[in-house]
């Protein structure tokens, strides 16, 4: 892997009030990896990755992104640089098709304005682009299905589809398992996995099992305050994440 890190965040603070939801982070992710974060609920993850995304400001430390220090920039910045983010909570136009979301990101990302009196299906480009993503999810059999109508599992494929459609370099896909039953979330791992070839991932998942079994690095991140960042083997042996967070079930 090359040296230089796709993402690098350096000493980032955030605090609401008195409460610091991010003390002092640093951690990088290279080109090529997924790079896990994990922690217990309330642990700051999401308001991290707020932060990386550009749709949160930290208060101290400073986020580069491909050599670039976007520690200032918003979020529609970020993005035309190659940082693209899933959510939580699904986040795809329930009335729209797979291929009119998908399509409708191709133009965001392409800078030219939503023409809502003129489908978006009637634009070839936006149309193969969008297409060629949903193929490389495995949604191009469902193109011209309604987003409403897919199932939850397809729901977050398309979600990774749209963010590929962004032409990111850096994936944030905070939970793109949650909700997901055992045959889903096998097929969105090996999704995941086929795409770390073409972009750095930076993962926030609970499914324990799923990051063992995709992630390159794991940081254990508690109350604000990365404790820990390793390989799966170390992560696993490590006496305070043991204790701490994972137990014995999840290590097994």
């Amino acid at each position: 892997m090359p040296d230089e890190p796709l993402l690098e965040l350096n000493g980032l603070c955030k605090s609401f009030g008195a409460l610091a939801v991010t003390s002092d982070l640093s951690l990088t992710v290279r080109p090529g990896e997924i790079h896990a974060i994990i922690g217990p609920n309330g642990a700051g993850k999401t308001t991290l990755i707020h932060q990386i995304s550009g749709t949160l400001r930290p208060d101290r430390g400073s986020i580069r992104f491909v050599g670039r220090d976007v520690t200032a920039l918003p979020f529609e910045r970020r993005a035309r640089l190659g940082l693209a983010r899933s959510f939580q909570i699904t986040s795809v136009v329930p009335g729209f098709t797979a291929l009119d979301n998908v399509a409708l990101a191709v133009q965001a990302r392409s800078g030219s304005s939503f023409r809502f009196l003129r489908p978006v299906s009637a634009e070839t480009a936006l149309n193969d682009e969008a297409r060629a993503a949903l193929d490389t999810v495995g949604l191009g059999r469902v193109a011209g299905t309604p987003a409403a109508a897919l199932s939850h599992g397809e729901k977050r494929q398309l979600e990774l589809a749209i963010a590929i459609a962004m032409n990111p370099r850096l994936l944030l896909l905070d939970e793109p398992l949650a909700g997901a039953g055992p045959e889903e979330t096998d097929r969105l791992i090996g999704i995941l996995r086929d795409l770390r070839r073409r972009y750095g991932i930076l993962l926030v998942e609970h499914d324990m099992q799923a990051v063992f079994a995709l992630a390159d690095r794991i940081s254990v991140l508690v109350y604000g305050r990365i404790i820990v960042t390793g390989t799966v083997d170390e992560i696993r042996s490590h006496p305070e994440v043991r204790t701490a967070y994972l137990g014995e079930d999840a290590l097994a």
